[in-house]
Formats: structure tokens, sequence, C-alpha cells
């Protein structure tokens, strides 16, 4: 289905199964994959929207690549060759151009520059409970598997966030973030706890 005022550029390939609404635009050399939603939603020149990804009132920049499983909303803004993954959802987030959300990640209200790459899992925890806070992830940043970034607060450019750690405070540029101590191992623990699986 694709709305009387949607705009789509030449060498477009709209797969079967999509809904195109609400002046959306297309660029040239696109490729639409099946069970794609797009509302008033600008998709740029050679991008690629795979299978099932809903996107409203968002752009998408040249050459970047969205889902499979995506969600993209308020005005998000996906830049050029960036990558954003499966069950990945952006509400109002810049990623910067080159930048990666590959995987089962939330990035609200967060700023995201260039070649920032975002672990799996990632959160940026927005809202305090009263009104809605900024992340800012600065260039060429890290962000480990399993983070979450407790808003207001910024990552410095080449800083690393360690996987499964909090982020309650800046972390300057060229820094290392960790929150988690140090792993304990309990010995023969099954067995005294007598949780042995019965074969």
């Amino acid at each position: 289905y694709i709305d009387a005022d949607v705009e789509v550029g030449a060498d477009t390939v709209i797969r079967p199964g999509v809904t195109i609404e609400a002046g959306s635009v297309i660029g040239t050399g696109v490729t639409i994959h099946s069970g794609v939603r797009l509302v008033n939603a600008t998709i740029g020149d050679g991008a690629v929207v795979l299978d099932h990804s809903l996107i409203t009132d968002s752009r998408v920049g040249a050459g970047a690549s969205v889902g499979p499983f995506a969600h993209l909303r308020g005005e998000a803004h996906v830049g050029p060759k960036a990558k954003v993954g499966n069950f990945v959802e952006l509400k109002k987030t810049v990623l910067g151009e080159g930048s990666k959300a590959s995987h089962l990640t939330y990035l609200g209200d967060a700023v995201i520059g260039t070649n920032v790459n975002i672990g799996a899992g990632t959160i940026t925890c927005n809202y305090d409970g009263v009104r809605k806070q900024q992340t800012v992830i600065a260039d060429n940043a890290f962000i480990g598997s399993d983070s979450q970034l407790i808003a207001p607060v910024e990552v410095g450019t080449n800083a690393y966030v360690g996987t499964g750690t909090t982020v309650r405070e800046n972390v300057p540029g060229g820094a290392l973030a960790v929150s988690a101590g140090r792993q304990r191992t309990i010995d023969d623990w099954v067995a005294k706890k007598g949780r042995t699986k019965k074969t």
C-alpha cells in the first residue's frame, strides 16, 4: 500500500506486503523488504530497510541499514552508512554516520556520534520519573553489551564502557568505565545445595 503523496525514487525495490504512508519520501536505489511500514519517513539513497521494521516521523540516511524488526520513532535520525539491527528501537535519537546498534537495544533521547559501536542489550535510561533526559555519546566510543546509561550523561570521544556497566557519571574521552565487581566462583555449590538435576 502506497499513499498518493508518497515519493519514490528511481531503481527502488519495494517487496510484497509493504505499507508506505503520509508523505514519506523514498530515495533512489532503496530496497524495502516485506512487512515494513513507513509513516512520514524519509529514506536516503541506497538505504536498506529489512523485514518487519516500523519507521514513523524519522529519517534514514544514504546507505544505511535498518532492521529486521527495528522501530524508529519520534524524529529518530539514522546517519549515512549507519546500522540499526534486529529488535533495536530508536526514539528521538541521532545515530551518527557509520555507527552501529546491531541487536536488542533501546536508544531514547540520545545523540550518538560517528563510528560508535553500541553493544547488544544497551539501554539509555532517559526517563527520571518526571522528565526525559539526554545521553550524549561522542565519536568513536565503544559501549559494551548489556550496559545502561543513566541520563543525563556523556561518554567522551574514544571512550569505552565495559560490558554490563551502569554509567551514572560522565566518562571522559579515552577512558574506560566499569561498574561490575570481580566474579566470585563457589566450588561445588550445586552439590552442596542439592540442586543436581535428576537424569
